[in-house]
């Protein structure tokens, strides 16, 4: 199969999808990849580390996706970039489509088969190609709010990595899953009280024992009342709620965000999937904040592009025997014999294949 790894086009989005041990991987089983030109570089890989392991480069992604069967990419198409699709392609990357219409109408349109990572699931309800990427989420998530908490930021002037003496920051976290085990993990470990709020009873006593049943640590199976209750004293507020495919809702108001502390900070870190905060707007790396009602938000929707080195290794270690399946059996007989791949198609011939975007999008 040839398989064509282009160079990504969302603000700063400096990952790659294969790296050279990947395309290594994939040469020596009989396939051919082609390598846009600087792919790699943001993530530390020049063009030579492909070209050594028997890579192709191409000057322009027109050529690599027109002499492409299969697209291996990070994040979604930009709209522009599905011009450059058509039938019998397939695509290989994450997508968000439930909150995404025009996104999913260009991909409908080109008629391409289109195989999200976020919806890839296991018979356990585990998404693994997401998890490592919801896990440096999480604790991204900390690490920003640490940053704009301090006063040249126009935060509280507060620190989160607390010290004998001092009051400690308190953050709350929307949503008990692996980006919300890892922010409550690294802020109760920077000395923080955590309460995390989630509907899921079960996943709130799993991350309660994970977390040694911390002394800083509170949980609640969440609603409106204990939403607004916990988020007018926070110092700050992560969002990491999450419907896989899907689109979440609006749990925290506007009015909840007025009530906030003036320098608070809200990270909106679901807002790939519309956001559960109702001030919440999408932003970029380039351009991460905004303040909204005294309160600075933080809504990028693609948080581990980052920290691209980390994070290209831990997606492809993931993404790479779901790569080699396709490319080996073929997309049809792949998808046929592996259940939890066959979840992530999305979109095939211009049909609409995944039960939770068709619900999100209101579309059959």
């Amino acid at each position: 199969m040839i398989i064509g790894l282009p160079k990504e086009t969302k603000d700063q989005e400096l990952r790659v999808g294969i790296t050279p041990d990947g395309v290594d991987t994939l040469i020596k089983s009989g396939h051919r990849v082609l390598v846009e030109q600087n792919a790699g570089v943001g993530s530390g890989i020049p063009n030579d580390s492909y070209e050594k392991v028997g890579a192709e480069l191409i000057q322009k992604p027109e050529a690599l996706f027109s002499a492409s069967e299969l697209i291996v990419k990070v994040k979604e198409f930009q709209l522009y970039e599905c011009e450059l699709l058509r039938p019998g392609l397939t695509s290989f990357s994450f997508l968000s489509l439930g909150a995404n219409p025009k996104l999913t109408e260009a991909l409908l349109k080109s008629r391409v088969t289109a195989i999200a990572y976020e919806t890839i699931e296991m018979t356990d309800g585990s998404l693994p190609i997401l998890k490592p990427m919801s896990a440096l989420t999480g604790r991204l998530a900390v690490d920003v709010a640490t940053h704009y908490l301090k006063s040249p930021q126009g935060g509280t002037g507060k620190l989160l990595s607390n010290i004998s003496g001092a009051n400690p920051v308190k953050v709350v976290i929307l949503g008990a899953g692996t980006a919300g085990f890892h922010s409550a993990e690294l802020a109760l470990n920077m000395g923080a009280e955590v309460t995390v709020l989630s509907r899921g009873k079960q996943r709130l006593g799993q991350l309660q024992e994970s977390l040694n049943n911390h002394p800083k640590l509170k949980i609640a199976t969440s609603s409106s009342n204990k939403i607004e209750e916990a988020v007018e004293l926070a110092d700050v507020v992560i969002g990491a709620i999450r419907d896989a495919g899907g689109s979440v809702p609006k749990i925290v108001t506007k009015s909840m965000v007025q009530s906030m502390q003036k320098g608070s900070v809200i990270i909106d870190a679901c807002i790939d999937q519309g956001g559960c905060i109702e001030t919440s707007r999408e932003t970029t790396l380039s351009d991460p904040v905004y303040v909204e009602d005294g309160v600075t938000h933080y809504c990028v929707r693609n948080m581990p592009g980052a920290v691209p080195r980390t994070a290209t290794e831990a997606l492809v270690n993931v993404s790479l025997p779901y790569t080699k399946l396709l490319a080996d059996k073929g997309v049809k007989d792949a998808l046929a014999t592996d259940t939890s791949l066959s979840i992530g198609l999305n979109v095939d011939n211009g049909r609409l294949m995944n039960p939770s975007v068709s619900k999100a999008l209101g579309m059959s």
